[in-house]
């Protein structure tokens, strides 16, 4: 939301003044609550919905091209373990993510606040996460600018820029509009990516037998490697930070209730971590399809997503399968890429609300995004691809698990709060549990992915990483006996209180705005409630709330959810 008024007041000069936000922030049907706390009243649609929009969000062909290069790399043997690895830590970590962003209305950003990270502490994961997502719109946008070119020729610098410009219009409009898309392009994708593969079986039926003995086309042999297998975990790994893009999906999931419990919890599981079972089988898919074009069309282009395609079809479909391959393609990618665009829109929103305490609304943010992607296009990254995404998993690994292990061990010790807060007015700035053990676990498996500690350690720096994460957030918050976690108690969530209806609405005093409990603070420097966004904006209080606290509560109470 825009904050159109200057705010230099301080706590000893009395209430702030009034906040008014620009029109494009404050409609929150583009906005979709991007800073905040996703309200129920905004919450329509059922968990099918929920998860069937977040699922077809990993419509991309990047897992093609990511199990293609790790396969021609390290052979079958070790690329196949290397898939398989990676998706079980993926798998494991996201599901108490999954189900916290869900319960409780929040991205992955408030989340991490909450979750060991503290107010500031959860800007750097922000940038963590933004890198991300402009990374991989990146890859996707180069992977549908090259079906462009062989489809009619496009030079790749003007796909570069078109699929960049295609999103906009959709992503500008919110969650609504992703929905739509969604669903209305999920029949077309679902044929495109079954369509070469029953091709295969009736045409190639020896295919996978020889695919299994592949040595790849670096030497490495068929064999099992050690060495070949953490270098490929890694590479694999480089998308484990994609729960955040399910999250900014799942947030919006409806209140579990005793009538949907079972549909609610299989949401949840498959749009949350269920992703990458499909991320992994499409991952063997697509180095199935690019080994066997391999002699076809060379390495370069077997590493294209387009490119097998367009040779596993031609069986069938003979010259028609150049378009129908294009247009499976450059669908795939709209999907994706909206989903990319949207989730940078929401961490770039994020950042510079704390950075700068200002906030101009999210779909500015969305151009910031794009305009990064489409320089790393031009610069050519997709030939760089393996030592990108390897050097990206060593901090994206770290993040999540020590998020995961705050979820799972923290909270189940006592060592952290059985809820989230995500409220900078109830918030250290830091918090050394998550964040800390996040920079130590990131700095020592860099170091290792760079040769710094031998060859093995090089190979499994990303296993470091993880290990570290998992092992340091539990330990640091154990010694500081959870000090950290909340600078001062939320007078509404107390663990005896009352349950309210935590749908009812309390106005913020200082955008005069209603918004449901969850998103409401205790403010001393108001004298009142005052919204969580607005909290952030205030750049002028002296956080003065968190060593003095308002003596009397003056909201309701807040009831206790566990993640768990």
């Amino acid at each position: 939301m825009t904050d159109t008024a200057t705010r230099d007041t301080s706590a000893a000069a009395g209430p702030p003044p009034k906040r008014s936000y620009a029109k494009m922030a404050a409609d929150e049907s583009r906005e979709d609550y991007s800073l905040r706390y996703a309200p129920h009243s905004f919450r329509r649609w059922s968990p099918t919905m929920v998860a069937s929009t977040a699922l077809g969000g990993i419509a991309y062909l990047a897992d093609f091209a990511i199990g293609a290069s790790i396969v021609f790399t390290y052979g079958f043997t070790s690329g196949l373990a290397s898939i398989l690895c990676a998706a079980t830590i993926i798998f494991v970590t996201g599901i108490p993510i999954a189900r916290a962003c869900a319960k409780y209305g929040l991205d992955m950003d408030l989340v991490t606040r909450g979750a060991g990270f503290g107010y500031f502490g959860s800007t750097l994961t922000s940038l963590i996460y933004a890198s991300f997502t402009f990374i991989f719109f990146a890859l996707e946008g180069s992977i549908m600018a090259q079906a462009m070119h062989q489809a009619v020729g496009l030079p790749v610098e003007i796909g570069y820029l078109l699929t960049t410009l295609i999103v906009i219009p959709i992503v500008f409009r919110g969650m609504g509009a992703l929905a739509k898309v969604q669903a209305w392009t999920q029949p077309i994708w679902l044929i495109g990516m079954v369509l070469p593969f029953v091709v295969l079986a009736f045409e190639a039926p020896d295919a996978w037998g020889a695919f299994a003995s592949f040595g790849g086309t670096e030497g490495a042999g068929s064999g099992f490697s050690w060495i070949s297998f953490g270098l490929g975990t890694g590479v694999a790994l480089s998308l484990i930070a994609q729960i955040g893009e399910q999250a900014d999906y799942l947030r919006f999931m409806p209140a579990k209730t005793d009538r949907n419990r079972r549909r609610w919890n299989l949401a949840v599981l498959a749009a949350g971590p269920g992703w990458v079972i499909i991320g992994a089988a499409k991952q063997l898919g697509g180095a199935l399809l690019a080994f066997v074009s391999l002699e076809a069309v060379g390495k370069t282009h077997a590493l294209e997503p387009i490119a097998p395609q367009i040779e596993a079809l031609k069986p069938w479909l003979g010259s028609f399968a150049l378009p129908a391959a294009a247009l499976f393609v450059i669908v795939s990618q709209i999907k994706i890429n909206v989903t990319n665009a949207y989730s940078g829109s929401l961490s770039w929103s994020n950042f510079f609300s704390r950075i700068t305490h200002k906030h101009p609304g999210r779909v500015w943010y969305i151009f910031l995004n794009l305009g990064i992607a489409l320089t790393l296009m031009e610069m050519n990254m997709f030939a760089a691809l393996n030592k990108l995404l390897g050097f990206y998993s060593n901090v994206g690994i770290a993040w999540i698990v020590a998020v995961a292990a705050d979820l799972v061990i923290n909270k189940k010790m006592g060592w952290s709060p059985p809820y989230i807060e995500f409220k900078r007015a109830y918030l250290y700035a830091v918090n050394p549990a998550g964040f800390g053990s996040m920079v130590i676990a990131s700095v020592v498996s860099i170091l290792a992915f760079f040769g710094l500690f031998g060859e093995y350690a090089e190979a499994f720096s990303t296993f470091i990483a993880a290990g570290l994460a998992l092992v340091l957030c539990p330990l640091i918050a154990w010694a500081t006996k959870g000090k950290y976690y909340l600078a001062r108690p939320n007078p509404v969530n107390g663990p005896h209180v009352h349950v309210p209806d935590v749908t009812a609405t309390h106005a913020c005093g200082v955008c005069e705005t209603a918004y449901e409990l969850p998103d409401i603070a205790d403010c001393p420097v108001q004298a009142g409630p005052i919204c969580s966004l607005c909290c952030s904006l205030d750049a002028g209080c002296g956080d003065v709330c968190r060593t003095s606290p308002s003596s009397e509560p003056v909201l309701m109470p807040m009831p206790t959810v566990r993640t768990g």
